[in-house]
């Protein structure tokens, strides 16, 4: 029989504060804050004024942290805008199972959906650095997380539409959704797998005072795969009439796109009735959101 999973101890202040006293004395009596964050697998805290600590809350989360220490150091000078710089590697200890990091602060606010002040602008910057992560040439890259075929995201998808479909408080047209799905699964697939973020959420983006596009965050998915992963933006974060922005700097092909906006889709329905009614409310808005952006799009 296997073993139960750890018990997560409190993960709080006094959690971070001794964790960073008992392995990196030379930060110990630094002022630790938490960070907001609408996102369910880590907790982020500020460590004084230059640092961050970044603590898995999930096993699965704790798995990220080995695949972000081995890559963001060789991806980080080949991308346009700031990346995570882990500046301490933390271990389990005080009761804490996993591995966790400090990383250099990285200073901005996250972008949200239907408040974008420059669309255009930020359209571009997004395209160049789904660009920049397509042409990253380096050997051996994982599987992204959710980068294989559209088939492997079917059962889970049809499921959450059934689920959707009987709750009429939520408003969703299934069927419609449904037979936008049902389209997507003849689509062609890739010719090949390139690098990806895949994980390019609002609350993974970071923008400057002037509304430009400053850091992407969370790399717990990067791997290879479907091009079209990289596309979500286009339906979770811009408006329809900077779609086309990000669209042309890409040069993205017509089965591209669609297959882009099948899986942004596909992971707002799931989320969708995982996350509301008070479970995390920025991702199940995020979530509605998508979804009116696609039905609005038929």
């Amino acid at each position: 029989m296997s073993a139960p999973p750890p018990t997560l101890p409190l993960v709080d202040e006094a959690l971070v504060r001794r964790l960073v006293a008992a392995q990196f004395p030379e930060w110990a009596g630094l002022p630790v804050e938490r960070f907001p964050s609408g996102g369910t697998v880590n907790a982020m805290f500020r460590l004084g004024g230059e640092l961050a600590v970044r603590l898995p809350l999930t096993e699965g989360g704790a798995g990220d942290v080995p695949l972000e220490r081995e890559w963001l150091p060789r991806l980080a000078p080949l991308l346009p805008c700031a990346v995570p710089e882990v500046v301490g590697t933390g271990e389990p200890g005080e009761g804490y199972p996993w591995p966790w990091s400090v990383g250099r602060w990285l200073p901005g606010r996250n972008p949200e959906a239907g408040a974008v002040a420059q669309p255009r602008a930020l359209a571009e910057d997004l395209a160049e650095f789904v660009r920049a992560m397509r042409a990253v040439g380096l050997p051996g890259a994982p599987v992204a997380h959710r980068g294989g075929p559209l088939s492997a995201l079917d059962a889970e998808t049809r499921k959450a539409l059934a689920v959707l479909g009987r709750d009429p408080e939520e408003g969703v047209d299934a069927d419609a959704l449904t037979a936008l799905w049902d389209e997507a699964q003849g689509l062609p697939t890739p010719s090949g797998p390139v690098w990806l973020h895949a994980d390019l959420m609002p609350g993974n983006l970071l923008m400057d005072e002037g509304g430009r596009l400053s850091g992407v965050i969370d790399f717990g998915c990067l791997g290879a795969g479907d091009p079209a992963c990289d596309l979500f933006p286009a339906w979770n974060l811009l408006p329809a009439e900077a779609r086309p922005v990000f669209r042309e700097a890409l040069g993205v092909d017509e089965a591209t796109w669609l297959r882009g906006r099948a899986r942004t889709l596909s992971q707002a329905v799931i989320a969708l009735p995982y996350y509301r009614r008070g479970r995390n409310d920025a991702m199940a808005a995020n979530a509605r959101h998508v979804i009116r952006e696609v039905v609005g799009e038929r």
